[in-house]
């Protein structure tokens, strides 16, 4: 999966949170898949922000592993409380990569973590792409002026501590894109979301891997109250009808 950063085409990952959605962006033919840690946790009852428990999320990403035959990629957030632990457990799932997160805004601590997940993942022979995430850009904290160069000196922090590639949410125009890509000369990862160029803008800039968090299974929960609404207000089921695969359909997904 490392290679494909390194790829003239945009490596997008889809985020999946469950073994259904896995396998629709599977044989749409994506060449791997990531999770969301938002996606799965809403579905089994919690908020994200490392609510869920660090065994509850792998036992989700163990089963999209064993659905998929491509190479899966799973978001567990900061790393929880206990970063070797935690890159065991993901080598154990069969995944091959995760996306880490600032703690509390904590560049330091996840400079550690990227660490010891490099460092765990080789004495377990497994070379684990690690994807290192800054928040500056999507919490918007702190002076505007100063924020391109403060989000490079942490993304260069973790560069050097083993990431793969470097994810910085909340960047959309295309100037401030560019800048990262100039400046880092690294594998950068750009989040799908309003406002964001399309792929083919972003491969023109030269984003190595593009992402969609939680917005597909954002999407889902969106149709999902529509279709609430409609029944219960006009007592009809359009929204439930249009654009939905049918029974055999989804059964397909899992008949290997």
């Amino acid at each position: 999966m490392r290679t494909l950063h390194h790829c003239p085409e945009v490596l997008v990952l889809p985020n999946a949170w469950d073994c259904a959605s896995a396998r629709i962006f599977e044989e749409a033919g994506f060449p791997a898949i990531a999770t969301t840690s938002a996606g799965v946790a809403n579905v089994l009852g919690y908020p994200d922000g490392q609510r869920i428990s660090r065994d509850e999320m792998l036992a989700v990403v163990t089963r999209i592993v064993r659905c998929v035959e491509i190479p899966v990629t799973a978001d567990l957030e900061a790393g929880y409380d206990d970063a070797a632990k935690t890159a065991a457990a993901l080598v154990e799932s069969g995944a091959v990569g995760l996306n880490l997160e600032e703690a509390s805004g904590d560049p330091a601590k996840l400079v550690h973590t990227v660490s010891v997940v490099r460092r765990v993942g080789n004495e377990l022979g497994v070379n684990i792409v690690i994807n290192a995430r800054t928040d500056l850009y999507l919490d918007q904290v702190g002076d505007p002026a100063s924020r391109f160069d403060r989000a490079c000196e942490r993304l260069r922090a973790y560069r050097d501590a083993g990431a793969d590639c470097l994810f910085i949410p909340g960047v959309t125009d295309v100037e401030t894109i560019r800048r990262f890509v100039e400046a880092l000369r690294f594998p950068i990862n750009i989040l799908a979301t309003a406002g964001a160029p399309p792929i083919a803008r972003l491969r023109e800039l030269g984003v190595a891997r593009v992402t969609i968090g939680s917005g597909a299974a954002r999407a889902v929960l969106g149709l999902t109250r529509q279709i609430a609404v409609e029944l219960k207000n006009e007592g009809t089921y359009d929204s439930m009808l249009r654009g939905a695969i049918s029974y055999p359909e989804a059964n397909r997904l899992f008949e290997k």
